[in-house]
């Protein structure tokens, strides 16, 4: 239960619900509790009536004071037996429409605030996730974090609604059901409620089960939902290598391990039904025995009204005393599963902007000083001792191998992660004393895995800026040479691209990231390996409209290739996370260095490309 005091806020902002919630459920049961006592008149009536004895004038009494005031209001009237027998069936009728009205009221309340509180806690769950670092996500699995925010904010919709309900319907129901069995038979009600002990017992010792396995259930149900993710998103690669068969394998195990272990709890629970249907029949049986001994020997004040009254009493507590074992199953997996959302929701970003965070305008200036990074959850050291001052408006290439730490100088950057030692600094402003979000406004990125959304090429391309015009899309759009392919397409630029833009070319994809961050407009632009994906051809048109359009700003591009037709201001050589070679084109060549290594490398892959047909 401890797990569960984080819902506790939510409780408190829908208090009037809440409130509202429990008056019902009070009323509801009060007006439930006076069918018997109606019940039980009506039996001591037919009594008298037969000629035999009973405690009609004295059992009056011992009821409610609404009962009470009606058998009361009904005596002036001298109704004949029929006539009173038809009367309080009327009674019986009208306390029945105001308990189910009540309840229907109740639910209203109580089930509906679970439902607000489910949207919140979702809300605040995906807020939460935006805000963790980009190290969080390596360390945890797409389909954990869909688990936790989709079946186990459920789980606990059903602790905030349906079983918060039942606890306080049960809590009232069995009150009211005790107080008058107590006030009419204090002995006899205890030989009634001797199995109860019985049952808490039972209760206590299932729900520990329940608890262990609703955990285990949990994570399996989270396994299987990546298995799931990530063969959905690499369907294209499981089918070109003929891997249906393995890939259904895997998730058939995983999914058998998820059927045990959900049957095995089905087991445990159906313990619950049966052990209540016993102890209630138990409990009835008593009353009809005892009661019975007591009203043929005369004791105890027993008579036939009061048997019914109990037996309707015991009756009365068949649901609630069932759903004691429902409830607390809910109550136990609900734990389970706040559990596992309070880890997420205590996690914490290891970068945030501080208090004292500076927010102002970037002119360009950019500063590497003596900078290391080891990525934390690999431990492999990307940078070592990285050294690089960009001046306002220079055009810089960082070109080296795969894995030499060039989309980790990007990174950096935008803080994705702090550095491991040494600084950064924007125009004289430690990166770290600046507010996170303005610095991400002030650069535009196009990442090396390019990512499209499942919407319109227009919607993609604006992702970055608000108030976006159809001109300015289709500016940035020219600028990175796309615009034609994309007035080729049926719809244009409302042109839905597909999950992870699916029915768009490599090149296509990459052309629209450009122009996703082109329309940003900003001081700082940063390039990684965006032209990996385009033919010679194209590249030339995407460089020749950047050259144009980059006037003015700082630009970083990071590449494996040499862009030759490209006139940066210094060109950066990347190998082992150091920088082996710094300088201009001409100057690198004459060199012949590293650089010139790699130049005559890209020359010989290129003559052997084949020519046109």
């Amino acid at each position: 239960m401890k797990h569960l005091k984080a819902v506790n806020k939510y409780f408190w902002k829908y208090r009037v619900r809440l409130g509202l919630g429990i008056l019902f459920i009070v009323l509801s049961n009060y007006f439930a509790i006076l069918a018997p006592q109606l019940t039980g008149y009506i039996f001591d009536l037919l009594q008298q009536h037969l000629g035999e004895t009973s405690n009609l004038e004295n059992e009056i009494h011992n009821y409610d004071p609404a009962v009470s005031y009606f058998i009361d209001g009904l005596r002036p009237y001298n109704l004949s037996f029929n006539k009173t027998i038809a009367a309080f069936g009327i009674a019986i009728l009208v306390y029945a429409l105001l308990s189910g009205f009540f309840m229907f009221l109740m639910r209203q309340t109580i089930i509906v605030m679970s439902r607000h509180i489910e949207f919140d806690q979702k809300n605040e769950v995906f807020q939460h996730y935006l805000q963790l670092d980009i190290n969080f996500y390596k360390t945890h699995s797409t389909g954990d974090l869909m688990s936790r925010i989709a079946e186990d904010v459920s789980r606990v919709r059903m602790y905030t609604g349906p079983a918060v309900m039942y606890l306080v319907n049960l809590l009232f129901r069995i009150s009211f059901c005790l107080f008058y069995m107590i006030k009419k038979d204090p002995l006899l009600t205890l030989y009634v409620l001797l199995p109860l002990p019985v049952l808490a017992i039972t209760i206590y010792i299932v729900n520990s089960i329940i608890h262990r396995k609703s955990e285990r259930i949990q994570a399996l149900l989270a396994s299987l939902t990546t298995n799931a993710q990530e063969s959905y998103s690499g369907i294209r690669v499981i089918k070109s290598f003929v891997q249906e068969k393995a890939m259904h394998g895997f998730f058939d195990k995983n999914s058998e391990d998820y059927k045990k272990n959900a049957i095995s709890l089905a087991k445990v629970e159906s313990l619950y039904f049966p052990s209540m249907a016993l102890l209630i029949g138990l409990s009835t049986l008593l009353t009809i025995m005892i009661g019975g001994m007591y009203a043929i020997r005369g004791g105890h004040a027993v008579d036939m009204g009061t048997i019914a009254e109990f037996v309707m009493y015991i009756n009365m507590l068949t649901f609630p005393v069932s759903a004691i074992g429902w409830t607390a199953s809910m109550i136990q997996r609900a734990a389970a599963s706040q559990k596992r959302l309070n880890e997420f929701l205590q996690t914490e970003s290891v970068l945030h902007s501080s208090p004292q965070a500076v927010s102002k305008p970037l002119e360009g200036n950019i500063s590497f000083r003596d900078v290391d990074f080891v990525y934390p959850n690999t431990g492999i050291q990307a940078l070592k001792n990285f050294n690089l001052t960009i001046h306002k408006g220079q055009r810089i290439a960082i070109i080296g191998h795969t894995g030499s730490g060039k989309t980790t100088i990007a990174q950096l950057l935008l803080r994705m992660y702090d550095t491991s030692s040494g600084n950064i600094v924007l125009d004289n402003t430690d990166i770290r004393d600046m507010d996170i979000s303005a610095l991400r406004r002030q650069i535009s990125y196009t990442p090396q895995d390019v990512f499209l959304f499942s919407d319109t090429i227009a919607n993609n391309i604006s992702f970055g800026v608000l108030g976006r015009k159809s001109g300015d899309v289709q500016q940035a759009a020219h600028y990175a040479s796309i615009d034609k392919e994309i007035e080729e397409f049926q719809n244009k630029y409302e042109t839905m691209v597909g999950e992870r833009g699916v029915t768009l070319s490599g090149g296509q994809k990459q052309r629209i990231s450009i122009a996703r961050a082109l329309i940003k407009d900003t001081p700082i632009v940063v390039f990684d390996d965006c032209l990996s994906a385009v033919d010679s051809k194209t590249e030339k048109q995407v460089l020749a409209n950047l050259n144009l359009f980059l006037q003015h700003r700082t630009v970083i591009i990071i590449t494996h290739r040499i862009l030759s037709l490209f006139d940066f201001d210094k060109i950066i050589v990347l190998d082992e996370g150091q920088v082996v070679e710094e300088g201009k084109h001409d100057e690198l060549l004459a060199r012949n260095g590293y650089y010139t290594f790699l130049y005559q490398q890209q020359q010989h892959e290129k003559e052997r490309e084949p020519g046109p047909l």
